[in-house]
């Protein structure tokens, strides 16, 4: 990867953070392309002189990606939405990539979708997923399609969002308890797509499901949450009738849910197709090893109230320990 261009079609984001920074490290150049390439200025320290570029994109702007991908080695498109315009993002906005990168001779294009990705899916976004899928294939035969289940990390939207509704919250109610997901570090992810980029030759054509290493029902996934966060909160499995119910209404106290949402979650997130951190050798990182580490914020007092649990359980003078809290 040393010194070929690599650009980022959404890269200042959760997972392009991860995966810009894992691009520098292999001695790649980088341009960030997003919308607002300020919001991604951050990166610029982690890059050697010149190794990191930035530059105005938007998928549903033609042109704008054209630029952005002139003089490519290798385009990652990261860009998707939990909401709004699925079609005009996902569908649209894939081919968009797609056809630029085929036009400007692009050497290799990893595309991240996601587990649940179907054209023939009564979800809003999955269907958008799977259309785009197909766009990219219809554009660039040899383009490698990532699907990772739900993606896990300091900043996501998904472990986070539920430790601060049981931080805040005695009474917790589940949706779909019972369905199942893969969750996926954010670092195996960021080093597939840079496997991915690496070997076109290995990987070019391929679909990849990306999991990781334990299969958790929902249930059971806020119970861990909130053991790690050190909060007993009553716990409630609603009835799949009385989810349906709020999620018509378009809301759950704390947690917000869509129709579309609730569509998605009839079937579980996990891998069924080619198993892609096993297929590059990578190791999938346990949530069980790295998200203790950042949900501490979440505890009653947060690195100090862990700190204090530490001593106690080590047999430290509780008067000090509750001196500290």
């Amino acid at each position: 990867m040393n010194d070929r261009l690599v650009t980022l079609i959404g890269g200042g984001g959760f997972v392009g953070r991860y995966v810009a920074q894992a691009l520098l490290a292999s001695g790649a150049r980088v341009r960030i392309a997003q919308r607002d390439p300020r919001q991604a200025f951050f990166l610029k320290p982690l890059g050697g002189l010149g190794q990191t570029q930035f530059v105005g994109a938007d998928v549903t702007k033609p042109a704008t990606i054209a630029q952005a991908v002139q003089g490519a080695d290798i385009v990652v498109n990261l860009v998707g939405v939990l909401a709004g315009d699925f079609h005009g993002v996902q569908t649209l906005g894939a081919r968009t990539v797609a056809e630029a990168a085929a036009k400007a001779g692009v050497g290799a294009l990893i595309h991240v979708s996601a587990i649940g990705a179907d054209a023939a899916s009564e979800s809003a976004y999955g269907k958008s997923k799977g259309e785009g899928e197909a766009a990219v294939r219809a554009a660039f035969p040899n383009a490698t399609i990532l699907r990772p289940s739900i993606i896990f990390g300091q900043e996501d939207q998904f472990v986070n969002r539920f430790a601060g509704m049981i931080a805040k919250a005695p009474v917790v109610p589940v949706l779909r308890a019972g369905a199942k997901f893969q969750p996926v570090f954010v670092g195996n992810v960021a080093d597939a797509i840079v496997a991915a980029a690496a070997a076109p030759e290995t990987f070019g054509g391929k679909t990849l499901e990306i999991g990781g290493p334990d299969v958790i029902t929902m249930g059971n996934l806020i119970r861990w949450i909130a053991a790690a966060i050190g909060r007993e909160p009553s716990i409630v499995e609603l009835p799949d009738f009385a989810g349906a119910l709020i999620a018509k209404a378009g809301f759950l106290p704390g947690a917000p849910i869509t129709q579309d949402q609730w569509r998605m979650l009839q079937s579980d997130n996990i891998v069924t197709g080619v198993d892609g951190l096993k297929a590059m050798g990578i190791e999938a990182t346990p949530m069980s090893t790295v998200a203790p580490g950042w949900l501490v914020r979440f505890r009653k007092a947060g690195r100090f109230g862990r700190r204090a649990e530490t001593r106690v359980e080590t047999g430290v003078d509780t008067h000090s320990a509750t001196h500290v809290v």
